[in-house]
């Protein structure tokens, strides 16, 4: 695992079981279509290959990509978890009420609330739980993943009970304040624009006519010339998703860092202002490949037509196979199908163009996953056996486990033989609130492989935080250490040479050695890493100011009492940020 820069937390990857039950909107479908169109980690290439080498069963069989999946299939999938950084911005505890049952947090940007996607451990859930001590916090509203500020967490069900019912009825107040483009009107600006959410993947949400009533009360608080943004108080009065960055963006003044909401080049010189186009249209365009790869790379980056049907069949022999058909994300028909009306083609061509940013920041090296050409079947250890599943009433969503109780809790990031009874807690009554914050439990120095049997003690600093072990919980180091008797796949540089030599002599113009091993996301100089245990390529950290945006939640008025944060440092008059 390489070093990691200051101001982010980032653990090392380990192993995870994910254990779903067919959706719905799965049923009658292929296996490869339906991971190809509801996850884009990844390139089709890979979701096939994967799906090929047996690592995915269905009612514990090994599934094949043409499956068609059934109502009741019970889906299991073992893959080596690499989260991304977040923030090393600690969690901060700024009220706890034992009696009543709750407290209140002040949570950073970049960190989600609780698991989804990629993260598991770097949520506020796993953190309280882990750093702090908490046996169970219920999560009663929820802020996005780039948005900071307060939150009230009860510890009880009778207090999350409670709360629930008056976050639904909207008695709740709440306050934020966003840094925006231009200068923002002064008075009360009013927008109520309904909103609707239109992809899944990207989480995109559009005012329309057929989308939830929303209704904000904005009011400037100061305008700064410097960089021509404006501080704006924002009083939401209902709750829909991303409904502060949509209206903000309506008014035609978005969120300054908004990655989503506030880019010129997915929205356009408009930058989304009075809304989209919503005439339906049926325009799709299959993906093309990034700008600065497009002189060298050939038709449709995502085709598997071309392809073998298995990755172990001599390149010479699949001119033979017959073609594959093409999928819904080969096509472009994938966007749209998660939307609950027809997209228009201005829609489509934001969703397009988010994706393909997507794609881009990830690194195209990452996304043809050129790497997997140097090795064979992929598959997880041998004993990476789980558990068989509970009776069903007992069924719990994502809750696979391992039989091996020890990579259970390298999962969870604590030791199974903890015994300490000195740790200081959040509920230890000797702690001030005020000094109580999470702590980042692994070191921003380089974490060296060790059996997961071993734990540390140690702590190291980086820049100017130390780092010191949970305050309750001893972290384990998830790096699995294969038996040199009976190794897995190749190693690194066994990868790269067979990698070069397969590129090199490959007819596929897609696989061309200069994308190899340095990708265009690299630092000059600087070549690609790969995980010695999944060849996941491993990117340069994130700039911690852009893990976040300018959007935070400040004040809550309850039952329970009325709460609030500091202002955000980048709320300050004359505040500037690196815009490049």
């Amino acid at each position: 695992m390489p070093s990691t820069g200051p101001g982010l937390k980032k653990i090392p990857p380990y192993w995870y079981p994910y254990t779903t039950y067919a959706k719905e909107r799965w049923i009658g479908r292929e296996l490869l279509e339906v991971v190809s169109t509801e996850f884009r980690d990844r390139s089709m290439e890979y979701y096939r290959y994967a799906l090929e080498s047996g690592v995915t069963t269905i009612n514990g069989q090994v599934a094949s990509p043409t499956h068609i999946i059934q109502n009741g299939d019970r889906m299991e999938n073992v893959v080596h978890r690499h989260e991304p950084p977040v923030t090393a911005t600690p969690i901060k505890i700024l009220f706890e009420d034992k009696e009543r049952e709750f407290i209140v947090v002040d949570k950073p940007g970049s960190i989600p609330v609780h698991a989804s996607g990629r993260y598991h451990r770097n949520t506020l859930v796993a953190i309280l739980m882990s750093d702090f001590g908490y046996e169970k916090v219920y999560t009663v509203n929820r802020l996005d993943r780039l948005t900071s500020g307060l939150m009230i967490l009860p510890t009880s069900p009778d207090c999350a009970r409670k709360l629930t019912k008056e976050f639904v009825s909207g008695t709740v107040r709440k306050e934020y304040v966003a840094r925006v483009n231009g200068r923002f009107p002064d008075g009360d600006v009013v927008c109520e624009q309904p909103l609707l959410t239109v992809d899944r993947q990207m989480g995109l949400n559009i005012v329309h006519e057929e989308g939830r009533s929303a209704k904000t009360i904005f009011n400037l608080i100061r305008y700064d010339e410097n960089t021509d943004t404006s501080v704006v108080h924002c009083k939401p009065m209902t709750g829909r998703s991303h409904q502060l960055r949509v209206h903000l963006q309506y008014l035609g003044h978005p969120i300054s860092n908004d990655p989503v909401y506030g880019d010129p080049r997915i929205w356009g010189e408009k930058m989304g202002k009075g809304g989209i186009d919503t005439v339906p249209s049926d325009e799709r365009a299959a993906p093309a490949p990034p700008p600065h790869l497009s002189d060298c790379l050939e038709g449709n980056p995502e085709s598997l037509s071309g392809t073998s049907q298995n990755t172990n069949v001599e390149e010479s022999q699949t001119a033979n196979l017959p073609r594959a058909k093409l999928l819904p994300r080969e096509t472009g028909e994938d966007i749209g199908m998660g939307s609950p009306v027809p997209l228009s083609s201005e829609a489509v061509g934001v969703i397009t163009k988010l994706r393909n940013m997507k794609d881009e920041a990830e690194d195209w090296s990452r996304w043809r996953d050129v790497i997997f050409r140097a090795k064979g079947t992929l598959r997880a250890p041998r004993e990476l056996a789980l558990k068989k599943p509970p009776p069903g009433n007992k069924k719990k969503k994502n809750k696979g486990e391992f039989v091996d109780e020890q990579l259970n809790a390298a999962m969870k990031g604590i030791s199974v033989n903890d015994s300490s009874t000195n740790s200081t807690t959040a509920n230890d009554t000797t702690v001030p609130l005020s000094e109580l914050s999470s702590e980042i439990s692994t070191p921003l120095e380089g974490v060296e492989p060790m059996p997961v049997t071993q734990s540390s003690s140690t702590s190291s600093t980086s820049g100017t935080t130390t780092y010191f072990k949970p305050k309750s919980k001893e972290p384990l180091p998830l790096v699995r250490i294969p038996d040199p008797a009976e190794p897995i796949q190749l190693t690194v540089d066994e990868a790269i040479s067979l990698s070069e030599e397969r590129i090199t002599a490959s007819a596929d113009p897609n696989a061309r050695p200069e994308q190899f091993p340095q990708g265009p996301a690299a630092e000059t100089n600087e070549k690609q890493l790969y995980c010695p245990e999944c060849y996941l390529p491993l990117h340069p950290d994130p700039i911690p100011e852009k893990l976040y945006i300018f959007l935070h939640a400040l004040r809550y008025t309850t039952s329970l009492g009325t709460f609030e944060t500091e202002m955000p440092a980048w709320s300050a008059e004359g505040y500037s940020w690196d815009r490049s």
